[in-house]
């Protein structure tokens, strides 16, 4: 296999320990380790065919183990609860678009701006974006988690990786400016009426 395709695969399998392993690890194996009382790092070693093998170590440092990657699910965030607004909304801003033009003259134009935000980082790469760590109300814009307060507003744009779109359309430039000049992805990004 060539380096693309391998780093192709690498990404893959690592969402897929994310959003399926992960969780269910989570969900079965954190409650008869919580018996545990003192810190212990587990590695995991799958060769398919055999069986598995684990290791087990009392330094914390994983880094200090081997050379590995950490793939964790996002931590749930608290929001402040403020109560029903005492003043009502009087006027609402008309719906506003995205039109973002890629480098190689496509244009990415859906029928409302969160579509868009959605499509566009999708077309960016779901584990580069997720990899910048930018957050929005506390989240991160990729997240491996529905948000217990703003899951209405997030997308799965791959099994268990979702897009969050709860910000208004200046906001979704802000970001999706971000991710073009972190990722120097040449494109133009502009609101539409």
């Amino acid at each position: 296999m060539n380096e693309e395709t391998l780093k192709a695969a690498d990404e893959l399998e690592e969402q897929l320990i994310k959003t399926e392993i992960l969780p269910a690890m989570s969900k079965d194996i954190e409650p008869m380790l919580s018996q545990i009382q003192r810190e212990l790092v587990l590695v995991v070693e799958y060769k398919p065919g055999m069986p598995i093998s684990v290791a087990l170590s009392r330094k914390t440092n994983i880094t200090e183990l081997l050379d590995a990657k950490i793939l964790e699910l996002d931590p749930k965030v608290s929001h402040k609860e403020i109560g029903p607004r005492r003043k009502k909304v009087e006027k609402i801003a008309p719906a506003t678009g995205l039109c973002i033009h890629l480098k190689n003259g496509e244009i990415i134009q859906e029928k409302d701006a969160a579509t868009t935000f959605t499509t566009a980082i999708i077309r960016a790469g779901l584990i580069p974006v997720r990899n910048l760590g930018l957050k929005f109300c506390g989240i991160n814009i990729v997240s491996t988690t529905i948000d217990s307060k703003y899951g209405r507003a997030q997308r799965e744009a791959a099994p268990g990786l979702y897009v969050l779109t709860h910000s208004s359309t200046k906001d979704k430039v802000k970001l999706l400016d971000k991710i073009n000049k972190a990722l120097n992805l040449g494109w133009k990004i502009k609101i539409v009426s």
